[in-house]
């Protein structure tokens, strides 16, 4: 790891202990496009190998997002054409990267020192209304599924369609109840408020939401309502919270806005509900000082700046989504 003359020793000793895990990237779409590698540093890119080993990251969730050109009709070829993309980025990298499926498996992984690759699906327009895909799916390595995009799909209605109340529909709760079934992370971070509300009633174990924030400290419709964050933490589902600038607040923003999102969580329902979701690739601008993924040592030394103790800086930087997982992946 990269020493960073502006991070105190204290808080780079503290990082060398994190398991650092980011919930949420879009990097295989720009792999997808020609645009990365990620075996390779490239300066264009949030996400490769090398910037991952500098900022620590031992677990990365990549979301394999549906461009709106494929829906609906071509979003099921579109995701198999990820799904080979991801696979062949693996096994480019297999000397430092391995993907994990299970607990077991991404255990064993971090031990061998590997950096460990999640694979999930962002849209449940890759379903094709059909719930076998979601079963084949699962047989090819995807363990979360992100229900919605902004948009309406035969799942649910997402955040763009809040304004009709609709939630989920009667086949996403049959998807839903498949993926509680055979062990995924069901992913709110696009759905309707509706929505939320009707897979935290139904779902049989804990849910994420991968990459969002606040609506209290800034009003974008993508972000969580109190009442929204502290249901998250009572069912002891997962926050990721973003690095999106409009999540974050209004004109030029910065990791001192990250950690008042953090703040807030952390008051509001207590910290073991906090991880990243960082949406890295997914984005054309960062806030200041969270450039790439080489940033997350400036987040550790900003939550001890800050005042948070060494267990709660774990769990919000990695071993929160860790215990999570446990409960949730097969």
């Amino acid at each position: 790891m990269m020493v960073k003359k502006s991070i105190s020793a204290d808080a780079l000793n503290l990082h060398r202990k994190l398991t650092v895990v980011d919930c949420h990237c879009d990097t295989i779409l720009q792999v997808a496009r020609g645009k990365a590698k990620l075996g390779q540093y490239n300066q264009a890119a949030h996400i490769d190998i090398p910037k991952l080993q500098e900022g620590g990251t031992r677990v990365q969730f990549f979301a394999l997002f549906i461009e709106t050109v494929f829906k609906p009709q071509r979003a099921l070829s579109r995701t198999l054409q990820l799904i080979d993309t991801f696979d062949a980025e693996i096994d480019s990298c297999s000397h430092v990267l391995s993907q994990g499926q299970n607990m077991k498996q991404i255990k064993r992984e971090l031990k061998n020192g590997k950096i460990v690759a999640v694979m999930g699906i962002e849209g449940g327009e890759a379903l094709n209304g059909d719930i076998s895909a979601l079963r084949i799916f699962y047989k090819l390595g995807v363990r979360f599924l992100g229900l919605t995009w902004n948009q309406r799909n035969d799942i649910a209605d997402g955040v763009a369609e809040k304004i009709t109340g609709g939630g989920l529909t009667c086949f996403g709760r049959n998807v839903v109840q498949e993926m509680n079934r055979l062990g995924m992370i069901v992913d709110l971070a696009h759905v309707s408020e509706a929505g939320f509300w009707d897979v935290l009633e139904i779902s049989k174990f804990p849910v994420m939401v991968s990459h969002a924030n606040c609506h209290s400290l800034c009003h974008h419709p993508r972000n969580l309502n109190d009442d929204q964050i502290k249901a998250l933490a009572e069912t002891k589902g997962i926050f990721g919270l973003s690095f999106v600038p409009e999540f974050l607040g209004k004109g030029k923003t910065g990791i001192s806005d990250l950690l008042d999102h953090i703040d807030h969580v952390a008051g509001l329902a207590g910290t073991d509900v906090i991880a990243l979701g960082s949406d890295f690739d997914g984005i054309e601008e960062t806030p200041a000082g969270l450039n790439d993924c080489c940033c997350y040592p400036s987040i550790t030394a900003g939550l001890l700046d800050r005042g948070y103790t060494e267990k709660e800086i774990k769990g919000i930087m990695g071993e929160n989504m860790l215990r999570f997982m446990k409960k949730t992946l097969n």
